[in-house]
């Protein structure tokens, strides 16, 4: 079965409040279990733009990963995502 991932840039725009996504955000980790591939690290950008925080996380399957994001620990967590930051989020499913 082919893992999943999230690949997710964001910048936060509110840093002061943006700590209660990552508390919100907690319960859906604990729940799917991803692991962090990228958080963070050096970065190059040689073509197009970029945001400051760049993030990939791999999940089980690519089912798992679109289950994550759709749960509702997972929204509640998004809604606070989008009042604190702008950010792009795509899921992709990995080669077996």
């Amino acid at each position: 079965m082919a893992k999943g991932y999230w690949v997710v840039l964001v910048d936060v725009t509110d840093p002061e409040s943006y700590p209660r996504y990552l508390e919100a955000w907690s319960e859906a980790f604990h729940k799917y279990k991803p692991k962090y591939l990228v958080r963070g690290g050096r970065f190059e950008t040689p073509e197009g733009e970029m945001k400051a925080r760049k993030i990939v996380l791999e999940f089980e399957s690519y089912e798992q990963a679109v289950e994550c994001y759709h749960s509702p620990e997972y929204q509640a967590a998004a809604k606070l995502r989008h009042a604190y930051a702008n950010s792009d989020l795509v899921i992709v499913e990995g080669h077996e």
